[in-house]
């Protein structure tokens, strides 16, 4: 199905409602073929209802906001399906930093790791790596754009793992300054969460202005990430479990009841 978003305009809800179609276009996908080779399709439909929970595809629609930056018109299939496979790398570290921080409930409902069993949450979060590298490769792309866009979704994905080994290895190991706090931060969301889509969108689009721009796009994306993730630990800490959809203070009692 093609979800193609109009190049008149870029309309944030119309973005998330095309990439929401991607996503559970190409999950009922695996799910049809993974029935037909006679494999357990519970792993498809596991991540197709933990998707279907909500989220905001902040990621995805900065992809696409990263895309038009550099020149791109409108949100072209390809390039929706390229940002949507942002969305499915983001369920994959989701669902194994539930089983890190031990959560019980993610967006208000029961965490994979619990609706199943951790073991089979890990394979789901794996499963979802692998898709979420299927989806851009069957994107669509042109030759140029797929080499374009590979560097940037690998480091991404480094980036972000390397930030939750960070993490874990500062744990309970509190620093005099905020060099290695900010440092954790940056790595582990504030890549991922915007500088890195916005870049991704940009390395897709046809004209100079994707080169030109990614500076800017840096300047602004980093920053701008670690907001989000300070006011994500903030929330956290302190929120009120009816709103963030998670019980407060898992980020924390999580890391000490491994």
């Amino acid at each position: 199905m093609n979800a193609q978003v109009p190049a008149a305009f870029f309309d944030q809800n119309m973005v998330r409602s095309a990439v929401d179609t991607v996503l559970t276009d190409f999950l009922a996908s695996q799910t049809h073929e993974a029935h037909r080779r006679g494999l357990p399709r519970q792993a498809a439909q596991a991540l197709s209802s933990f998707l279907g929970a909500g989220g905001k595809r902040i990621r995805p629609v900065l992809c696409v906001a990263g895309w038009q930056a550099a020149g791109g018109t409108g949100a072209p299939d390809p390039v929706l399906r390229a940002a949507a496979s942002l969305e499915m790398f983001h369920a994959s570290m989701l669902i194994h930093d539930d089983i890190i921080d031990a959560s019980d409930t993610r967006r208000g409902r029961p965490t994979v790791h619990r609706t199943t069993s951790t073991e089979a949450a890990i394979l789901i979060g794996d499963l979802a790596l692998v898709l979420a590298d299927e989806l851009l490769h069957s994107a669509g792309l042109t030759p140029d754009q797929l080499t374009a866009a590979l560097p940037v979704t690998n480091a991404l994905r480094a980036d972000t793992v390397y930030g939750q080994c960070l993490d874990l290895s500062h744990t309970g190991q509190p620093t005099a300054g905020l060099d290695q706090a900010l440092a954790i931060t940056r790595y582990k969301t504030a890549k991922y969460t915007v500088e890195g889509p916005l870049l991704l969108g940009a390395a897709l689009a046809p004209t100079p202005g994707s080169h030109t721009c990614r500076p800017a796009l840096t300047a602004y994306g980093i920053p701008v990430g670690e907001a989000f993730q300070l006011r994500d630990d903030l929330l956290g800490v302190f929120g009120n479990p009816d709103d963030t959809g998670k019980p407060a203070l898992d980020d924390l009692s999580g890391r000490f009841v491994r």
